[in-house]
């Protein structure tokens, strides 16, 4: 905290000590003191202090030094360098796909924040340097190879001070270097989203560590607009239930292996589960009756990050569920159609060992490669291999999700239910499904207008007040 409440004492001198001259202040309630070898020294500094207090510089109550030192000292802390204090302070609290996302974002900005381009190293060459080693805390501890060790030496002596951020210029190249993909292209709105929040994450750490002028990040002075891109689900890539059904036969129909993941897919669809939901869905978690309805009640998921990145050197990390308390759980009903077919599933082929449905034929946890593989199959089996080629229409797994949600939708189900059962947030449903809910909509307004011309007798309405009859 910073004070000029400030008071600056005589220079004591104590012979029986190696500094016999100690210089004594204090700092709001805090008392600070250095000793020095020569008086020289000592009155030397406590004249620089003075200066400073008369020429009404404010001091920093914790380390008793003027703002003005404490800038000029900060001034030397590079981006680079704060980045990886971001990342160390970071590291142990973060689950293994969020750190992979700071590196990414970091990734991303430090090559724009540099103060020249001369002989700097191939885009390609430091991004590996900056994500894999830079700012992944696991292999801090190891030497990376000499390439990437050049290259790293090269952003930590080029890195602009973090200081420069404050400067309007220098904090749009890094808005503008998260805007873009690594070929120029814009990114995706999400992505760049995701990234300013990381750099917005940074700046307030520098702003905690008072490296800034002020104790406000640089960034909330920045007018700024994600890129714009289609984040609402595309109508000709959601299939509707009888394209389902024939997709599924389809899966079923790839030799075994596609017939134990027909229920997997199902999941997609029928719960509007996320891939990684699925992959962690265990036999405890399913209320399958004889009849009717049953339930899953979903409590994570199960994502591939890599060996790197997790703290036992997994290549699987298990989360607890998307934007949920740790201990929290989902609970979706699911219809008859696929309550018997979970029922068929288990009873056909069995758990794995800590009761998980889904797994591949040694056991495992089900990859992305994988099940992406008999997908595709199974599309071109449905679809024919022209259609297939050309056509967007449920080209990736994740597309049966959306499915699953806009049946919700345009059957007349509420949006809150919606967003609650494929656990993401109203504003995030709105914005996905936009098109759906603008049919839903339309739907709504027919009805109003069936009911409107029911009360009425059938005959529009004269142009009367509200509540007149005709």
């Amino acid at each position: 905290m910073l004070t000029f409440d400030v008071r600056i004492y005589s220079i004591e001198t104590r012979r029986d000590r190696p500094k016999p001259y100690r210089l004594r202040w204090l700092v709001g309630t805090r008392k600070h003191s250095k000793s020095y070898t020569l008086k020289a020294q000592a009155d030397g500094r406590r004249s620089e202090l003075m200066t400073a207090l008369r020429n009404q510089d404010q001091f920093d109550e914790e380390t008793g030094l003027p703002a003005s030192e404490l800038r000029a000292r900060h001034s030397a802390v590079t981006w680079y360098e704060h980045a990886r204090t971001y990342i160390d302070r970071k590291w142990d609290a973060a689950p293994a796909k969020s750190r992979k996302s700071y590196a990414d974002a970091l990734a991303t900005i430090t090559p724009a924040l540099v103060t020249t381009a001369p002989g700097a190293p191939a885009p390609e060459l430091l991004r590996r340097a900056l994500y894999g080693w830079a700012f992944n805390r696991n292999r801090w501890s190891e030497q990376p190879p000499a390439e990437l060790a050049a290259a790293l030496r090269w952003v930590e002596k080029n890195s602009v001070p973090i200081s420069a951020l404050e400067d309007a210029a220098t904090l749009r190249l890094a808005l503008d270097a998260l805007s873009r993909k690594t070929d120029g292209s814009p990114a995706a709105a999400s992505t760049a989203r995701r990234k300013k929040a990381c750099l917005s994450d940074v700046l307030n750490m520098a702003a905690e560590a008072e490296y800034f002028r002020t104790p406000v990040s640089p960034l909330s002075t920045v007018k700024w607009r994600a890129p714009k891109s289609a984040e609402a689900v595309d109508p000709e890539a959601v299939p509707h239930p009888g394209q389902v059904d024939l997709l599924l036969r389809a899966v079923s129909q790839q030799g075994p292996r596609g017939e134990k993941l027909e229920a997997f897919f199902g999941c997609l669809y029928f719960a509007a589960m996320r891939p990684a939901e699925a992959a962690a869905l265990r036999a405890e978690q399913c209320h399958l009756p004889a009849s009717g309805w049953g339930s899953l009640v979903l409590r994570g998921g199960i994502v591939r990050v890599g060996r790197s990145w997790t703290d036992d050197g997994s290549a699987h990390e298990r989360r607890h569920l998307k934007a949920r308390a740790v201990q929290d759980s989902r609970p979706v009903p699911i219809p008859p159609p696929f309550v018997r077919l979970l029922r068929h599933h288990i009873e056909s082929y069995g758990t794995a060992p800590d009761g998980r449905l889904f797994r591949t034929e040694r056991g495992g946890l089900l990859q992305e490669s994988g099940y992406g593989e008999v997908w595709a199959r199974a599309r071109r089996s449905a679809l024919g291999e022209d259609a297939a080629g050309t056509s967007r229409l449920a080209r990736r797994p994740y597309d049966l999700r959306h499915a699953g949600v806009s049946l919700w939708l345009s059957s007349g189900v509420e949006p809150i239910e919606c967003a609650r059962r494929a656990g993401h947030s109203v504003a995030v449903l709105f914005r996905v499904y936009a098109k759906v809910l603008a049919q839903s909509q339309d739907r709504a307004n027919q009805k109003i207008d069936a009911a409107l011309q029911d009360w009425r007798g059938g005959a529009p309405s004269p142009g009367g007040r509200l509540g007149d009859t005709p």
